[in-house]
């Protein structure tokens, strides 16, 4: 944004029930309903790393993801409130939902925001610790999520074989494969 777009009023352009589309001078951008913000769990046990593939109506495909969901989203009857739940809660709630596993220490590592240049969407990462299976997982009624367990010797070549299936690979997988990044930009 530039300066001259920091001093005007933020418009709303269009509202949702989840997003609304806003514009402030010339730059247009996306916010999520209500400031509801997500929580991202990065759960990693004994070499492994818990995904979840969820079919994403956006990209029309299937997409491989850390676990995570919104904060706020599993109170007042579905509804959900920004302000009823702590993203550590929603993080234990999400993971469980969606993988079947349980956490032990859920660790708050951040708040981090998803595409800045376009939404206002942030996420907290959370590091989930102390992992035990309690659950098939698959996500509530109509997720339809598939679990992997992939060892962290394989992400890149997991990430590989899923993308050349024709799978989106969300962005936050980069926190997986950032060494093996690193290593080749290095060369």
């Amino acid at each position: 944004m530039s300066i001259s777009d920091m001093h005007h009023d933020e418009e709303i352009a269009w509202e949702g029930k989840w997003v609304v589309a806003k514009k402030r001078g010339r730059w247009e951008y996306v916010s999520r309903a209500r400031s509801i913000r997500a929580a991202v769990i990065l759960a990693v046990e004994d070499g492994h790393v818990l995904l979840v593939e969820q079919f994403r109506t956006p990209l029309q495909r299937p997409c491989i993801e850390l676990p995570a969901g919104l904060i706020g989203d599993g109170v007042v009857d579905g509804e959900g409130g920004a302000d009823d739940e702590h993203a550590l809660d929603a993080a234990g709630r999400e993971l469980e939902e969606e993988t079947g596993y349980r956490a032990a220490e859920l660790v708050d590592a951040g708040e981090f925001f998803s595409s800045p240049g376009m939404v206002t969407e942030s996420f907290t990462l959370v590091i989930a610790k102390g992992l035990t299976k309690v659950g098939d997982g698959g996500g509530v009624s109509g997720e339809d999520i598939t679990v992997h367990r992939v060892p962290l010797s394989d992400i890149e070549g997991f990430v590989a074989r899923q993308r050349a299936s024709g799978k989106a690979i969300d962005v936050r997988m980069l926190i997986l494969l950032a060494s093996g990044l690193l290593t080749a930009a290095e060369r």
